[in-house]
Parts: structure tokens; sequence; C-alpha cells
């Protein structure tokens, strides 16, 4: 269990360091994604309890079996929906300024644009 919270952590420091060190814009983009894939694993990890699926009938309800919690899960893929339409209205972006400018460069754009 301590495995996904240090994976998630990991997942999302590399994202911060590939956004924060890298003037490729689609660089830029790989790492929003790599900090959403962490933020997803972390989201994950939070609702597992170790119980079984949320599938309820009469006999486990009244039996006081354990059951996992489906709304961390929902989020999660709500999440996962909204990053990419995130993702790809980055790479839009990074498409209509190298058409503009021709390059992909943070700092060039920059100075291009004057």
């Amino acid at each position: 269990m301590l495995v996904n919270y240090i994976g998630s952590a990991v997942l999302i420091a590399i994202g911060l360091v590939t956004i924060l060190t890298k003037k490729e814009l689609i660089k830029i983009v790989i790492g929003m994604g790599i900090i959403d894939y962490g933020i997803n694993l972390l989201l994950v990890s939070f609702g597992f309890n170790g119980g079984t699926a949320p599938i309820f009938s009469f006999t486990e309800l009244t039996s006081g079996a354990y059951f996992v919690d489906p709304v961390p899960q929902a989020l999660t893929l709500t999440s996962i929906v909204i990053g990419a339409c995130v993702d790809a209205m980055a790479l839009a972006l990074v498409v209509m300024l190298y058409r503009k400018y021709k390059t992909t460069d943070a700092s060039e754009i920059r100075r291009l644009k004057g």
C-alpha cells in the first residue's frame, strides 16, 4: 500500500521536474500528463481499503461485509477524462504556436514574440 503512495509521489515529482526544467512545449505537456497520472494513482490509493467490490445484495448488507468505496474510483475516471481533454487542448495550442513561429521552444517563442 505504501508503494502506491511512493509511486504517485515519484510520478508527481518527475512531472514537476519536467515542467520546470524543459523548454520544449511538447515535453512540458508530457510533464503535465505525468503529474495527472500521479494524482490519479494517489486518488485510487486513497480509496483502496481491501474490501470487495461495491455490489450490494441483501445477504452482504446484513452480514457486515467490508466494501471498497466507489467514490474515489468515479473521481479518478472523471479526472482521467478531464486530463485527456486538457492534454489535447495543450497539444492543439502547441501545434498553433508551431505553425506561427516554426518552433516549440518556449524561450525562442518569447524572443520571437518580442
